[in-house]
């Protein structure tokens, strides 16, 4: 007799189907284990009503399912031929394929969960609890166990590679990575894959504001920490900058379908330090002078080099620039951070004729490029934005307005 195994009345009003334990042609007991679904703080096992044969399965792993839904469909062992085939041994041999599945892993939905999480197949694993029932326990010395061989695996395929790479090219000097090195470079290969990445570059004439500066800080300054840099300048034309266009100051929704905007302007800058890339937030730019922020560039690029930034301090930006100009190069390309929809990047000043309408004269220009996210911002917009960006460092008097 063929009977409907339907969902019972779990208290949610849509669950997600994340195992199933049975097959086609399985015998099942009473009250066995069909399925495990999840909701959204809880995962439950969905049991059997009658004992027989899975004759056909409803659903699929992914599915989302309600109370009353129809999953099964089984062969109730009342209508199984008893002349022909005793139950118990009709029993063993349909059970004989998945034994493993249904008596030998005994475990709850909060572990199965975490199996799942943790990518471990529970019939790797036999359980330390009653009736050999798997607890969480035994996922941690699996994990443990299974951790310390892939570490030994991994050391001895970086020494085959090492030698292999002697033997080809000669002696070589292995230097591991700090921790700084490691975690940026995760972070960099992941936005630089999930990002689409545009950049457009362009070049700025700074003569008049170089000229600006260079006078202010010999009439005006009192301190080393309050002198004016270039860097001071473009932080605050990109603060006024990002007034202008909200979308430069936004991040994306991770399922990608919010465009999440910032009422708050915080810029982070690029320190290059001994053991690594470190990038400082200036807080609350627009209620800070240039001198302000220069005083701040100053001392947390000096607790950065001295490793004495706190989390606080390297957190909340919404915009990153990453100054090049003290080293050099023309053009590069910076790499957007994933809870941003920008950054600047900045090269190293050059002198270069250009035409005034009567004749050549040398302009001081500063090579600038932008890398935007292409979810939020289009190239309209980007060359807007840089162009804007162009326009206020080239007049210092623009900031003003």
């Amino acid at each position: 007799m063929d009977i409907e195994i339907r969902v019972p009345d779990i208290g949610l009003d849509e669950v997600e189907v994340v195992e199933i334990l049975v097959h086609v042609n399985d015998y099942v007991e009473k009250d066995s284990t069909l399925i495990i679904v999840e909701g959204e703080k809880t995962s439950m096992e969905i049991p059997s009503p009658n004992s027989g044969v899975i004759k056909e399965i409803k659903i699929h792993v992914s599915d989302f399912v309600k109370t009353n839904s129809i999953i099964m469909i089984i062969d109730s062992k009342n209508n199984i031929n008893t002349n022909s085939v005793p139950i118990k041994q009709k029993k063993t041999e349909l059970q004989s394929v998945n034994d493993t599945m249904l008596d030998t892993i005994h475990a709850s939905p909060l572990v199965r969960r975490l199996s799942r999480i943790l990518g471990i197949n529970l019939h790797n694993i036999t359980g330390s609890g009653k009736k050999n029932r798997i607890v969480k326990q035994d996922l941690d010395l699996y994990t443990q166990q299974n951790n310390k061989k892939k570490k030994e695996i991994i050391e001895d395929k970086k020494n085959d590679i090492t030698n292999e790479y002697k033997d080809i090219f000669g002696s070589c000097e292995v230097i591991k990575l700090n921790k700084v090195k490691i975690m940026t470079g995760n972070v960099l290969c992941k936005n630089w894959s999930t990002i689409p990445h545009v950049t457009q570059f362009d070049e700025v004439d700074i003569t008049d504001l170089e000229q600006f500066r260079q006078k202010y800080n010999k009439n005006c300054v009192i301190s080393q920490e309050s002198k004016l840099t270039i860097l001071s300048f473009i932080i605050k034309v990109v603060c006024n900058s990002l007034k202008k266009f909200p979308y430069f100051n936004s991040a994306i929704s991770t399922d990608q379908k919010e465009i999440l905007l910032k009422k708050y302007i915080n810029i982070g800058f690029a320190v290059d330090t001994t053991y690594g890339l470190i990038v400082p937030v200036i807080k609350n730019i627009p209620k800070k002078s240039l001198s302000e922020i220069s005083i701040e560039i100053f001392e947390k690029s000096k607790q950065a080099r001295e490793k004495k930034l706190s989390l606080s301090d390297v957190q909340g930006g919404c915009f990153t620039i990453s100054n090049l100009g003290g080293i050099g190069g023309t053009y590069f390309t910076p790499i957007i951070n994933a809870s941003e929809a920008a950054i600047l990047g900045v090269s190293k000043s050059f002198y270069k004729p250009v035409w005034n309408g009567e004749k050549f004269i040398p302009r001081l220009i500063l090579p600038i490029s932008l890398s935007y996210d292409h979810r939020i911002i289009d190239g309209a917009d980007g060359a807007r934005f840089i162009s804007l960006i162009n326009t206020m460092l080239s007049d210092i008097k623009m900031l003003l307005i």
